[in-house]
C-alpha cells in the first residue's frame, strides 16, 4: 500500500503536471539510492544509516506502484523480481575470457618477473590484486546501463544470468555519470569483468541454514557462489548475499584508462566494488612483500582468497606480451602454499574399489582447509599408515595437496592419547567379510570375492562414468537402489532396465506423509534415454568400462588400435597383447586373465545382445593418408571450438597415423592445449615441446600436415 502523504504530495488539478512531478521525485530518488549505493560499496563511506536508507527505497517503491508506467528495469527496485527460469541462455563473450598461469612458489614468482624484464629490457610497473576464490563473471553495459550478465563457462561461451545479477546488491545497474566520460564511446556496449563471491559469515549461515532443514551444505565458499547465480528463481539468488569485486575489462580500447591501476580507479568511480588490497608496485621486493603480507592476512579476511594476481601495468605492454594458448603472458597467478590445519582422527575405516583394492580412509573431525571443508582423506595403504605414524585419536595435520586433494601429513606426537594403538589391516573385506590377500610387491590388500557389494556398486559406477559410458543422471544412490532391490548386479543389467520399474524404484526416504519417495517418470525417462545412448559409444570407451585392472583410457585405445572388435581380442594370447605399444606383460596379463573369466565372457555376451558396440569403426570413406605415422601428440585441456572430446580428436589423428599419448615426455612430437590445459601443457613448455593451439589441431586434422609456424 503507498504512503497517503505521498500520494498526496503529488495530487493537482493538472494529471499531467502531477505525473510530471511523480516522474521527477522517481528520478530523484534513483539518483540519491545510486549515490549512496555507491558509497557504501565502492568506497566503503556510507553517509546515511541502513534505516534512512531503507526508507529512501520504500518511497521508490510506493510511487513506482502508483506510477508503473514510470518503472524502469534499471531501477534500484528492480533488483529482486520473481522471474523463473527453464535454463540459462549462452552467451558469446565480448573477447575470451582466459585462465591464469600459476607461480606455486616465490622462485617461479621471480621467473616470470624475469620473463618481464626480458620483455622490455627494465622491470615495468606491475599491479598487485588478491585472488579472490570466487565464480567469474562478465557485466555487459550499454549506454551506461546493465543489459547482460554472464557466467564464465568455458571462456568464450558463457551462461545468461542477468536476472540473477541484478539481485546483487553492489552491482551498479547503471554506470555513474562521472564515470561516462571515461569511455571512448558513452553510448557503445562495454563488457566488464570481475568475481562473483559470498563472504564467509554468510557462507557459514547458508550451510547452517541448510543442515537446519536435512539438505547438503556446500562444499566451499566459491561452490556457494557458484550454485547461487545459476539459481532459477531470482529471488533465492538475492537471498544469497553475494558481492563482487570488479577488475577487468573484456576490449581496453574502450577506455581512455591506460593500464591496470587506472582501470581500477574508473571501476571505483563508475560505481563498482573494486578490491581494496591492491599495490602498483616497481620492484620484485615489493611484489614479494604484497604477497607475504596478502598471505599473513588470509585468515582475517571476510572473504577466501587463494594467492595474489600480478599484472604488468601498461595495456600497450600487455599487448606486445600477448598470450599463449590458455593464459595471458602479462599476468600471473601466485598461489599461496597449501594451507595446513590440525583436527581430530577419529576413526580409520577401509574403502573397496572396484578392482577389490582396500584403501585406508582417515575419518576426521570436520575442518576447513582452503575454504573446503574436510572430513575425510586418504590414507593411501597400510605402508603409509605406518610410515605416516597415525593412529585414531591422534590430533593430525590436513592439507589440501595443490589445494585439491585433501591429504594427511602425519600426527601431532605431543598431544597423541595414552594407549593409542597402531593400526593395522583388516584381515577381512568390511563390505563382504571375504580373506583380504596381499600379492607379492603390491602395495595394497584385495578383496578377491567375485560376490563383493562393494566392488559390484564401484564398477557399477565406473561404467556409468563420464569417462566410461557415460549414462548421465545414474548416480552413486540410484545404483545402490538398483543393488540392494536385486535389480543389477553387473553392468549388462543396466540394459534390462525399463522405465516403469525405474520410475517406481524406493529411494529409501518417506514424504511427510510416510510415503515411500519413489524415483520417478521424468528422472526414469532420462536414464532409459542416456542408457540407449551409451550404447554407441567407442569400443575403447566399453573396454575402458569393463573395468579391468591396469586398463586406464589411453591403454584401451591403445588395445582396440590393434584388437579393433572384442571378438579379434578375445582370441589374441598374452604375448601378442605385451608386444602392444605401451602395454607390457602386467597389462597383457590381466587382460588375458579378465577374457577367461567364464563370468566376464557372459556380461559381454550379454552386452552384445542389448547392442552395446564391441567394435572400433573405422573412418567413413577411404583410409586416409598416414601423414603423421611417427609422431606423437598429447590432448590437455577442453577443446572448445570443435566441441570435440579429447578421445574424438585423438581418434581423428590416430586415423592418420599419429599416435596419442597420455603423458608429456621428450619423445612427445606435440603438445595440443585447449582451454584450461593444466600440468601436460606447463611439462611441454619445460621440456621444449612444441605447443599447438586448437586452431593447429583443427588445420592438423583436416590437412594432414602440422602447420609450419608450430
Amino acid at each position: 500500500m503507498a504512503d497517503p502523504n505521498t500520494d498526496k504530495l503529488f495530487e493537482s488539478d493538472d494529471p499531467e503536471q502531477a505525473a510530471a512531478d511523480a516522474k521527477d521525485r522517481i528520478d530523484a530518488l534513483r539518483r540519491e539510492i545510486e549515490h549512496h549505493t555507491y558509497l557504501y560499496y565502492a568506497k566503503d563511506a556510507p553517509e546515511i544509516s541502513d534505516a534512512a536508507f531503507d526508507s529512501l527505497m520504500r518511497e521508490l517503491r510506493e510511487l513506482e506502484a502508483a506510477h508503473p508506467d514510470f518503472i524502469d528495469p534499471s531501477s534500484p527496485t528492480q533488483r529482486v523480481g520473481g522471474y523463473v527460469g527453464e535454463q540459462f541462455a549462452p552467451v558469446t563473450h565480448e573477447r575470451r575470457m582466459y585462465s591464469l598461469d600459476n607461480a606455486m612458489d616465490l622462485d617461479e614468482l621471480d621467473a616470470w618477473l624475469e620473463r618481464v624484464v626480458e620483455a622490455f629490457g627494465r622491470m615495468v610497473p606491475v599491479v598487485c590484486e588478491l585472488k579472490i576464490d570466487g565464480s567469474s563473471i562478465a557485466l555487459t553495459y550499454d549506454d551506461g546501463v546493465l543489459v547482460r550478465a554472464a557466467t564464465r563457462g568455458d571462456g568464450t561461451t558463457g551462461e545468461d544470468v542477468t536476472v540473477n545479477m541484478r539481485t546483487v546488491r553492489d552491482v551498479p545497474l547503471r554506470l555513474r555519470e562521472a564515470a561516462m566520460a571515461g569511455l571512448v564511446d558513452a553510448e557503445a556496449a562495454i563488457e566488464l569483468r570481475g568475481e562473483v563471491y559470498m563472504p564467509k559469515s554468510s557462507f557459514d549461515s547458508l550451510n547452517a541454514a541448510a543442515v537446519a532443514n536435512g539438505k547438503s551444505a556446500f562444499a566451499n565458499p566459491r561452490n556457494a557462489a557458484a550454485g547461487s547465480l545459476r539459481q532459477k528463481d531470482a529471488k533465492v539468488t538475492a537471498g544469497r548475499d553475494l558481492s563482487t569485486f570488479m577488475y577487468a575489462v573484456a576490449d581496453e580500447g574502450k577506455l581512455a584508462a591506460t593500464g591496470q591501476w587506472e582501470l581500477l580507479a574508473w571501476l571505483r568511480e563508475a560505481g563498482f566494488h573494486v578490491n581494496p588490497d591492491v599495490k602498483r608496485c616497481e620492484s620484485a621486493e615489493e611484489v614479494h612483500a604484497f604477497c607475504e603480507t596478502a598471505l599473513k592476512r588470509r585468515e582475517e579476511l571476510p572473504y577466501e582468497i587463494d594467492g595474489v594476481v600480478v599484472k604488468v601495468d601498461s595495456f600497450a605492454m600487455q599487448e606486445s606480451m600477448g598470450y599463449t594458448a590458455r593464459a595471458p603472458r602479462w599476468a600471473i597467478a601466485y598461489k599461496f602454499p597449501p594451507e595446513e590445519k590440525t583436527t581430530l582422527l577419529r576413526d580409520i575405516t577401509v574403502q573397496v574399489g572396484r578392482t577389490g583394492a582396500c584403501t585406508p580412509v582417515a575419518e576426521l573431525e570436520a575442518v576447513v582447509v582452503a575454504g573446503s571443508t574436510v572430513a575425510r582423506a586418504t590414507l593411501h595403504n597400510i605402508d603409509e599408515v605406518h610410515r605416516k605414524d597415525v593412529r585414531i585419536g591422534d590430533t593430525v595435520i590436513v592439507r589440501k595437496a595443490g589445494d585439491v586433494i585433501p591429504e594427511v601429513l602425519g600426527p601431532v606426537l605431543s598431544l597423541r592419547p595414552e594407549g593409542a594403538e597402531p593400526w593395522e589391516m583388516p584381515t577381512v573385506c568390511p563390505s563382504c567379510g571375504s580373506p583380504l590377500v596381499r600379492e607379492e610387491g603390491e602395495a595394497a590388500y584385495r578383496c578377491i570375492s567375485i560376490d563383493c557389494p562393494a566392488q559390484s556398486l564401484e564398477r557399477l559406477r565406473h561404467w556409468a562414468s563420464r569417462g566410461a559410458m557415460d549414462i548421465e543422471g545414474m548416480g552413486e544412490e540410484i545404483i545402490s537402489r538398483l543393488i540392494e532391490s536385486g535389480r543389477i548386479t553387473d553392468v549388462a543389467d543396466y540394459y534390462s532396465l525399463d522405465e516403469v520399474e525405474l520410475a517406481l524404484l524406493d529411494m529409501g526416504r518417506v514424504n511427510k506423509d510416510g510415503e515411500p519417495i519413489r524415483l520417478g517418470s521424468t528422472v526414469a525417462a532420462k536414464l532409459v534415454a542416456a542408457i540407449e545412448a551409451s550404447k554407441s559409444r567407442s569400443f575403447a570407451r566399453v573396454l575402458f568400462g569393463l573395468g579391468i585392472r591396469h586398463v586406464g583410457k589411453t591403454t584401451a585405445e591403445f588395445i582396440v588400435g590393434a584388437y579393433p572388435t572384442i571378438d579379434a581380442l578375445e582370441q589374441a594370447n598374452e604375448e601378442d597383447l605385451a608386444a602392444i605399444d605401451g602395454v607390457g606383460p602386467v597389462i597383457a596379463k590381466s587382460i588375458w586373465t579378465f577374457l577367461r573369466t567364464p563370468d566376464n565372457l557372459a556380461v559381454i555376451e550379454r552386452l552384445r545382445k542389448a547392442g552395446v558396440n564391441l567394435e572400433e569403426h573405422a573412418v567413413a570413406g577411404e583410409e586416409l593418408p598416414q601423414t603423421l605415422a611417427g609422431l606423437t601428440f598429447v590432448l590437455t585441456g577442453s577443446l572448445v571450438k570443435s566441441g570435440m572430446t579429447r578421445d574424438e580428436a585423438g581418434a581423428a589423428l590416430k586415423a592418420r597415423g599419429a599416435k596419442v599419448s597420455g603423458s608429456v615426455s621428450k619423445k612427445t612430437s606435440y603438445v595440443v592445449a585447449g582451454e584450461a590445459a593444466g600440468s601436460k601443457y606447463d611439462k611441454a613448455v619445460s621440456l621444449g615441446v612444441p605447443v599447438l593451439t586448437e586452431d593447429d589441431l583443427l588445420a592438423v586434422i583436416e590437412t594432414g600436415e602440422v602447420p609450419p609456424s608450430a
